[in-house]
């Protein structure tokens, strides 16, 4: 019997522990048992309901997110909560601790305080419940659970008043901080009531869930969930696990809460901003302050952020302080052994004695790091959330104003388009990023100060030393980061060069290849790539730098400390002390090294302010009242209208009708009496281009309502600037620019709003959207079939749409596929008059059209088109022959008109022009009949089908990515499971491809080096706490130096050992971080030579079917990753990598049953890795892939300002700017949630591994300095889990660079050796230029049909020869035969008795000569153009140039021969390019020439100068001419005509026009 009673419930050694005699309330056992009361009470109400609940929930357990609901009080609840939970741990401790000190067990201290703990968390669980499903009635039963606890505990502390136990007792403590928690919840409980009055009043208050809630498209749910979901991220599970069944896209993710929304957040920064320029109004020379307006809207959540991050730095110090407070009491524990209490029934603890005890402290340790990870990462998050709204509002803000900077600004370069994209693209980045790091900035001096006090407090003077060697060392860090930046810009700057010669090389590559010159250009950018390296190397010397300094310090630091503090106290530190330092300084490092990137964001952001002020100060346009009539609202009675106010905004509607009202003056129709049928009319108008000086004077005109008026003019004379004046885009110094309302026939004002004063409007130069060819024709309005196509046939578009891949729905533009200058032209025209407005200005719309073209548009679209429509049209032209067809003309002559009036009126009263214009007339109609052989648009298509369809395949494009690892993977079923073990699979293969290629020597240099540094690292540590130990038992560990006489020696012993190992640690360090980063530049160097070289033997056919974009992307963004990423992220993840395991395996030394905990926790963070790499990588590549189009958008809006201004769609640009905004900012929003997920995870994997390690240690203690040792190593896991995660994420996204240029190594070269020595080869070969073709057959690849079958020829030395046919007869290809461009598989070409087969490429291709159809100049010099080799003199240069007409206008260039050449020769017209071409060929002194269509892009002049000379200059040598226009090759020797690569007929002109029924004379009558 007496074993069961030893149990009881009040203990067994004490018989007046049932005694009542005092009343109920006097026995202590009694109150705890009433205790017990409300926490069963609780139990047994609520989990009936959460079971059935529950049961019928089972069907909707996941409860879809628009039900979640807050009821009042509900973070103040969740808080209170936690502490009520904190405080029962605290009072089980105390029960616990103090039963041990009696001599039975005493159930009643200890057994309702975890019935309490049951009770409460249960309460939180039963609440959660009940709010998402919106059912306050059930909270009753909470009410009066807090109402009974209340009661009970009230109790208990009254009856420790009356026994006046004093109030050092911690459970006086606790019970009354019970009794004060136990009361607030209950007012919170009341206040539910009160607000959402469920109970005791008659109508309950109806709540709805937040409007974003109720939109199923919102994804990101941080700001709605409850409390520990907000802190854990527990919401972001089904998104990370999802990622492995299915990539995350853009579906997935989302849109943004409203209330991160840029226009929410550009609304209250506007207004912010606002304010701030009305306070500096009336000072002239103050501009607002941005960094104020910043602060009124984003200044409270970085306040709340930065109090975060106090509180975490708090209580990050618990670590250090609790591992001296468990080493001390395990030392002490020998010493005292517990000594019974006296008065049994009463043991009260002190506080002090509660914390003396080793399992208390490991379990408030745990806690301290759980909530010190939470409370940090929830620093980062809201400091990274108010920095992506900031941004959004930065970007609206800049996009606004660019939207009305005046157009002088942009084209006098004030602000060019540059500048403007810096601001976008870095600027907005920099202030973004200074707000992530702000915390830091007033966090880490309180860090820094807070840790030196209690190294102070641990180990007196001595610590000074050690914070003094970190606190001098911090300056060179921050000299370091300063060095860093410089060396990262010098490198930009060479790569820029690089890219730029790269993209020439890629641009003229055929002609490379054909000229034999692929060498040259190769070397040329092999010296700005060893340029780059170069800088390279700096910024790898000071990243390494960097790194070294980081790992030192804290050795040096530790150094200095311990041997000051061994000389100067006598006797070395104890092991708590020791560890406990250690571990301080450790924390100390972070802060210090930060400091120095922070302190440099700071500076940036500083200057990205200055820099947005000037441009949100810059000039606007005027005001555009002119054009609404004149009377306007101005902007801020619109303010009231509207009642704009943030909070006002109607989320409902669409937010454009606000930014409509507001941003544009309301427009108010007010009639003019004029003049019926006048649209504008212009009255002594002076304008400027903001110089001040007038570009127009005395501008007195009137354009005519429904008739089409004509602006004639030289070049030059202000033509296209009286346009843009009507359009108010110019200064108007003086004059009026009146807008006619007469003709308005509907009343209704929306109506005549929406398009009555919007002008369609073509620019000179074409401007095409980033879009499909049919959203930039319709341009926002609506789609219909009759007027899209009736407006194509009059552009003549559709032959050209036809052609391309996708029809009208492929997209154009930059990004999209390029078109020639007229297809660019007429969409523009096309878009103009697809628009429904009344007015058109179309500014010089023939200019790139050939005369087809123009009389098609002329006649289709604005005589019929926009005559049946009756609009309102003003052309601007050079072409006069269209001056009949014009309603009223304006004639205009240096900036000021000369004539106004229709054409009948000029010619009576103006003779003299109407004669000159007679003339210029006569003139244009010759030229028009030339011109009629000149077909350009044929050709224009013709480039355009080349460019889309390089000859057949065009299956390479579609996976160029995937690399080696599908392809073994392919034989099994393509199913969804393969291609998502691909998706997890690190790429090991690439991995080691890319360290490999860094050299073998260093590679293993750099494993030895690493592990040899950890390895001392850890030997630093051990001996630390061998030496600090010895003290304590002299018995146990004779260590080497123990050994030796006297304590002197062997202290000396001591010193002199850590002294060495602290040495080596860090000159190891040093070793290390350079051999990584020299690793990452040799394989950077590697393979960016391989690369170059590969792509530059490649055969012709791999750059038709590969677009040029995407060989440029490996040759900047993947090989900026494999330059500059790839290194540092290698060496963060080895350096992480071996710190977690050198400290797991210390962990297992001291303490071997921690092994056991290791096996879950392993499992636990395998799966949390696995999911986090897969999810981060699909998120990543969303933000990466959302940025461009934003990017793209603000480039061009800022280059057709005009044309939207003109089309009055500024609204509708902002709404894209708005969507694209915050698409990239959800993106970004959820992969920096996605970082915060996985760390909270392995922060708390590591506050688990610091528990178990604790525990374990406690349990079975060894030494108590191998003891802190194990404990320090567990608390600087925790810091590095999370990188080790975080780099192999990042590595694997990395890595797909490497991948994707390993790809391209992997490609066949051209063959480039011969079978014949050079030797053998005649110096002079080919002399005579005889060529002999026998039986030729030519295919582009061995998968393919061939394009030549069987082709024979003989050409006797020195004749002409022409080769016609339709396209795609073979005749280019029988050009690329002669110089072994295409694979010739039968058949062979011997030229002067040399079978070219035979010959090495680079002897075959520099002997010949060809002039092709493009012209193509590189950048650099004439002389460089001519003869890249520099083999040549000048005479012979002069010489070409005169042949080919050009010497004259050379000799006028500044520098003659060295004169400079634009990238692509765009300082030449074609003609003259195509001149140079033919003096570069002249130079080559070959006696063979190949022309292919080198007449098709050039004008009749150049034309018969390129006849006259290949007659004469040539007339000795072998020319084949590949003719597109049949007239050419008509004075030839020899006629070869081809078709579907057979030669059909080969015979002398003469007798080919003979033959009437012939295809050649069918040709020449087709062309005449």
């Amino acid at each position: 019997m007496r074993e069961v009673m030893e149990i009881a419930f009040c203990g067994t050694d004490n018989s007046s522990a049932y005694d009542i005699s005092g009343g109920f309330l006097r026995n202590v056992c009694f109150l705890d048992a009433l205790n017990l009361v409300p926490h069963v009470f609780l139990l047994f109400i609520t989990f009936p309901i959460l079971f059935i609940g529950w049961g019928t929930q089972s069907s909707k357990v996941q409860i879809h997110h628009n039900t979640w609901l807050h009821f009042p009080g509900h973070n103040l609840r969740w808080i209170l909560t936690f502490t009520l939970l904190f405080v029962h741990v605290c009072e089980i401790g105390e029960g616990i601790v103090s039963d041990t000190h009696l001599k039975s067990r005493h159930l009643h201290l200890f057994l309702p305080a975890i019935m309490g703990f049951v009770a409460a968390t249960t309460s939180i669980v039963y609440y959660h419940n009940i709010e998402t499903s919106n059912f306050p009635k059930l909270l009753l039963a909470l009410f009066l659970y807090w109402v009974m606890a209340f009661v009970t505990k009230t109790i208990k502390l009254v009856r420790y008043c009356q026994d006046e136990v004093p109030l050092a007792q911690l459970r006086f403590c606790i019970t009354g901080i019970m009794v004060v928690l136990y009361g607030l919840l209950m007012a919170v409980e009341i206040n539910v009531i009160r607000v959402r009055r469920y109970v005791f009043f008659t109508n309950p208050q109806k709540v709805k869930p937040p409007e974003d809630l109720q939109d199923l498209g919102v994804r990101f749910l941080q700001p709605f969930v409850n409390l520990v979901s907000k802190a854990t991220y527990w919401w972001m599970n089904t998104l990370i696990i999802s990622a492995h069944k299915k990539p995350i896209d853009l579906k997935a993710i989302g849109k943004l809460p409203i209330a991160m929304r840029a226009l929410t957040n550009y609304v209250s920064l506007k207004d912010a901003y606002e304010e701030q320029k009305k306070k500096v109004a009336d000072e002239p020379n103050h501009i607002p302050s941005i960094w104020l307006a910043m602060y009124r809207a984003f200044g409270r959540p970085i306040l709340l952020s930065s109090m975060f991050r106090y509180l975490a730095d708090l209580l990050g110090f618990a670590g250090p302080l609790c591992i001296s407070g468990i080493v001390d009491s395990l030392n002490n524990s020998d010493d005292n052994t517990s000594k019974p209490y006296n008065d049994l029934t009463k043991p009260y603890l002190t506080s002090h004695d509660f914390l003396k005890t080793a399992y208390v402290l490991a379990i408030l340790l745990f806690l301290a790091l759980i909530l010190q990870r939470t409370f940090l990462q929830a620093s980062y998050y809201v400091a990274i959330e108010t920095g992506i709204n900031l941004r959004g509002a930065l970007l609206a803000m800049i996009y606004n104003k660019m939207l009305r900077l005046s157009t002088s600004n942009l084209s006098m370069g004030e602000m060019t388009l540059g500048q403007i994209n810096n601001l976008v693209a870095i600027e907005t980045n920099q202030l973004m990023w200074f707000l992530f790091l702000c915390p830091n900035l007033w966090a880490m001096p309180v860090q820094i100060i807070m840790g030196v006090i209690l190294l102070y407090h641990l180990l007196g003077k001595s610590a000074l030393v050690g914070a003094a060697v970190i606190v001098l060392l911090a300056p060179i860090q921050y000299f370091i980061a300063t060095k860093l930046a410089e060396a990262q810009k010098s490198t930009l700057d060479y790569s820029t060069e690089r890219l730029k010669k790269t993209n020439e090389i890629l641009k003229g590559i055929k002609l490379l290849k054909l000229y034999a010159w692929e060498h040259i250009f190769c070397r040329s950018v092999e010296d700005t790539r060893m340029k780059e390296l170069t800088s390279l190397k700096t910024f790898a010397l000071y990243t390494s730098l960097s790194i070294f300094m980081n790992a030192a310090i804290p050795i040096a630091a530790v150094l200095a400390t311990f041997v000051t503090h061994t000389y100067s106290e006598e006797h070395p530190p104890s092991p708590a002390q020791a560890f406990a330092s250690l571990s301080l300084f450790h924390i100390l490092v972070t802060p210090l090294f930060l400091l120095s990137t922070v302190v440099r964001f700071a500076v940036k952001a500083v200057i990205s302010v200055q820099k947005l002020n000037e441009f949100l100060i810059s000039d606007e346009i005027g005001d555009d009242s002119w054009r609404n009539g004149d009377s306007a609202l101005t902007y801020e009675s619109c303010k009231k209208h509207t009642g704009l106010h943030p909070k006002a905004i109607n989320r409902r509607h669409p937010i454009r009708h606000h930014l409509d009202s507001c941003e544009q003056t309301l427009r108010i129709p007010s009639r003019h009496i004029d003049i019926d049928d006048f649209a504008i009319k212009v009255t002594n108008g002076y304008f400027s281009w903001g110089s001040g000086l007038a570009t127009l004077s005395n501008i007195n005109i009137r354009i005519p309502t429904g008739q089409m008026t004509m602006i004639v003019g030289q070049v030059g004379c202000g033509k296209s600037s009286l346009l843009l004046a009507i359009l108010g885009e110019m200064q108007t110094l003086d004059g009026k620019v009146h807008w006619s309302r007469a003709n308005e026939t509907d009343s209704s004002f929306e109506a005549s709003r929406r398009s009555r004063y919007t002008v369609a409007y073509a620019a000179q130069k074409p401007w095409l959207l980033n879009a499909t060819v049919e959203e930039n024709i319709t341009f926002g309005s609506p789609f219909n079939k009759q007027r899209y196509k009736a407006v194509t046939d009059a552009c003549s578009l559709q032959p050209d749409i036809d052609l391309l891949p996708f029809g009208d729905q492929t997209e154009i533009g930059e990004r999209g596929i390029n078109l020639s200058g007229g297809q660019r032209q007429r969409i523009c025209v096309a878009r103009a008059l697809y628009q429904n407005t009344n007015l058109v200005f179309l500014d010089d719309p023939f200019s790139a059209l050939d005369i087809h073209l123009s009389d098609h548009l002329m006649q289709e679209g604005i005589l019929k088109f926009l005559k049946d429509d009756k609009r309102t049209l003003v052309l601007v032209t050079h072409k006069l022959q269209y001056l009949p067809h014009a309603d009223w003309i304006i004639a205009m002559k240096d900036g000021s008109v000369l004539r106004e009036g229709t054409l009948k009126d000029i010619q009576n009263n103006d003779v003299e022009l109407y004669e000159h214009w007679k003339t210029l007339m006569n003139r244009q109609d010759q030229e028009l009949e030339k011109d009629m052989e000149a077909d350009q648009t044929t050709l224009e298509r013709k480039t355009l089908r080349r460019a889309m369809y390089p000859r057949e395949s065009k299956a390479q494009l579609e996976d160029e990515d995937e690399g080696e690892e599908e392809e073994e993977e392919e034989d099994e079923d393509d199913t969804m499971s393969t291609a998502m073990r691909l998706r997890t699979k690190m790429p090991w293969k690439t991995c080691w491809r890319y360290l490999t290629s860094g050299g073998f020597f260093l590679l293993s240099l750099m494993i030895i080096s690493k592990l040899l540094k950890h390895s001392v690292i850890v030997a630093i540590d051990y001996w630390l706490a061998q030496w600090t130990s010895k003290n304590q038992n002299q018995t146990q560990n004779q260590t080497f130096c123990s050994k030796e006489g006297s304590i002197e020696e062997s202290k000396n012993c001591y010193v002199a050992i850590f002294t060495a190992l602290s040495a080596a640690g860090i000159v190891l360090c040093l070793v290390t971080s350079l051999t990584v980063e020299w690793m990452g530049l040799m394989a950077a160097k590697n393979l960016h030579h391989n690369l170059l070289n590969k792509i530059i033997l490649g055969p012709i056919r791999f750059f038709d079917t590969t677009p040029l974009g995407l060989i440029l992307n490996r040759f900047s963004a993947d090989t900026n990753i494999i330059d500059q990423h790839i290194p540092p992220t290698l060496e963060s993840l080895t350096r992480s990598t071996l710190l977690c395991l050198s400290a797991i395996g210390m962990i297992s030394y001291a303490t071997p049953y921690f092994l056991l905990a290791l096996v879950p926790l392993g499992i636990a963070f395998y799966f949390i890795q696995k999911y986090f790499r897969v999810a981060s990588k699909d998120l990543q590549e969303l933000d990466d892939s959302t940025q461009l189009p934003l990017l793209c958008h603000f480039s061009e809006t800022a280059e057709g300002l005009t044309t939207i201004r003109a089309f009055r769609h500024e609204a509708r640009f902002k709404q894209r700017m708005l969507e694209l905004t915050d698409t990239n900012n959800i993106a970004y929003l959820f992969l920096s949630a996605a970082n915060r997920w996985l760390e909270v995870r392995t922060d708390y994997l590591g506050a688990f591994i610091v528990l178990t390690a604790a525990v374990a240690s406690i349990t079975h203690g060894p030494t108590s300095g191998i003891m802190g040792l194990g404990l320090l190593y567990a608390l600087t896991i925790t810091n590095y889990l999370n990188w080790v995660v975080r780099n192999l994420a990042d590595l694997e996204v990395q890595m797909g660079a490497v991948k994707k240029v390993n790809s391209f190594l992997n490609m066949e070269s051209e063959n480039y050796e011969g079978t014949m020595d050079v030797s053998q080869v005649p110096k002079d070969w080919p002399q005579e230029g005889e060529i002999k073709i026998d039986n030729l057959c030519v295919r582009y690849e061995n998968n393919l049909k061939p394009v030549l079958k069987h082709v024979k020829a003989y050409i006797k030395p020195g004749q002409k020869v022409g080769i016609c046919g339709r396209t795609g007869s073979g005749k280019s290809s029988l050009s690329l035969a002669f110089f072994r461009m295409v694979d010739i598989f039968d058949g062979k070409i011997v030229i002067d008795g040399i079978d070219i087969s035979k010959l090495p490429l680079h002897m075959l291709r520099s002997r010949l000569s060809i002039i092709l159809q493009d012209p193509i100049l590189f950048s650099g010099s004439i002389r460089f153009n001519l003869d890249p080799e520099c083999k040549c003199t000048d005479d012979t240069l002069w010489e070409a140039l005169e042949i080919a007409q050009l010497k004259n206008m050379v000799k006028s260039l500044p520098g003659g021969l060295d004169a400079v050449v634009t990238e692509g020769g765009e300082n030449f017209s074609v003609g003259q390019r195509q001149l140079f071409c033919l003096a570069r060929a002249f130079v080559r002194k070959s006696s063979i020439l190949i022309m292919d269509e080198a007449t098709a892009s050039i004008d009749m002049a150049t034309e018969n100068i390129l006849q006259k000379v290949v007659m004469t200059a040539f007339a000795d040598r072998t020319v084949v001419i590949i003719a597109h226009r049949v007239h050419t090759i008509l004075t030839a020797d020899l006629v070869i005509v081809m078709k579907r690569g057979n030669i059909l007929e080969y015979d002398t002109p003469e007798h080919l026009l003979a033959q009437e029924d012939g295809i050649f004379a069918s040709f020449v009558r087709a062309d005449m």
